[in-house]
């Protein structure tokens, strides 16, 4: 009876521990969800205005996601949602192609630069990068692409140029994949780029996933540069922008519930390719921590 005391003691020990561990989880589950429940709830609420004395909204309606793709004598959120869809696919195209050439260049050549480029890299990520933004403004300035239409080209190379110095998660990935398999392409006669395009980025198909994700990211919800950039020219604004005016003091009042009506709309993009590509996003992650 006494062993069988001592026995059941860590197993029950283990029980209350894991219902701590587990309760406590659901309470932070919980308030990360509150905010998205709030911001769901208020796209739907149909009294106007910012302050409110209660969380659950008294009436319901439809006519906040309405307003938000008619109403065009302010804010045309239409227009916004398409140039901010324009330059995150470009953005994102062009980015990954930079991540994972400079992850493949690093991780299968070998060269002199190496080493102190990949320590260069590590430096510089330290540093946000909104600390390059004047210097970055000004160089499009001089290349006249801060004017009108080019306001897209302007943030797409803006997006996209420096993305070849976050290769270190692409590069741990591809560290798994053996060389040797390249080294038979090579002596069958492949060149570096077609082990590169056929052989080498099938076979990363999760981290080329991640990379996407996380190019497409970046830019859609970006709001300081392409405030800089875009500046009073509201043909051109971004979503981000477009949101961040409809919480000023001329427009709150009357914009407040179409904004989280806004909000709940451009999170459902992101939403939809993460959901399709959750499997390929958590082995990309994985390879590259094992890398």
């Amino acid at each position: 009876m006494k062993n069988t005391k001592k026995k059941n003691a860590p197993s029950m020990r283990k029980r209350i521990t894991n219902l701590l561990v587990h309760l406590a989880l659901a309470i932070l589950a919980f308030i990360w969800l509150l905010p998205i429940i709030w911001i769901v709830l208020t796209s739907f609420r149909a009294e106007k205005g910012s302050y409110v004395n209660s969380f659950f909204p008294k009436s319901y309606t439809l006519n906040n996601y309405i307003k938000l793709f008619t109403d065009r004598t302010v804010l045309n959120f239409p227009r916004m949602f398409t140039n901010t869809l324009i330059i995150a696919i470009f953005a994102c195209l062009i980015s990954t192609f930079f991540v994972v050439s400079v992850a493949y260049s690093l991780s299968r050549m070998r060269f002199k630069m190496r080493k102190p480029y990949m320590n260069m890299a590590m430096i510089l990520g330290l540093f946000p990068g909104f600390m390059s933004m004047i210097a970055q403004y000004y160089l499009l300035k001089t290349m006249g692409l801060t004017e009108g239409g080019m306001i897209r080209i302007a943030l797409i190379i803006a997006y996209s140029a420096c993305a070849g110095m976050g290769f270190q998660i692409a590069k741990g990935y591809l560290d798994t994949i053996p060389k040797s398999i390249d080294e038979a392409a090579i002596m069958d006669g492949a060149t570096q780029w077609q082990v590169f395009t056929r052989i080498i980025m099938p076979l990363s198909k999760p981290i080329i996933i991640y990379t996407t994700l996380t190019s497409f990211i970046a830019p859609w919800v970006d709001f300081i540069f392409a405030n800089v950039l875009c500046g009073a020219n509201s043909k051109q604004f971004t979503v981000a922008i477009g949101l961040w005016n409809m919480l000023q003091k001329e427009y709150i009042h009357q914009w407040y519930t179409a904004f989280a009506a806004g909000a709940v709309v451009i999170s459902i993009p992101i939403a939809i390719i993460f959901l399709l590509m959750q499997k390929y996003y958590v082995e990309g992650v994985s390879g590259a921590v094992k890398g």
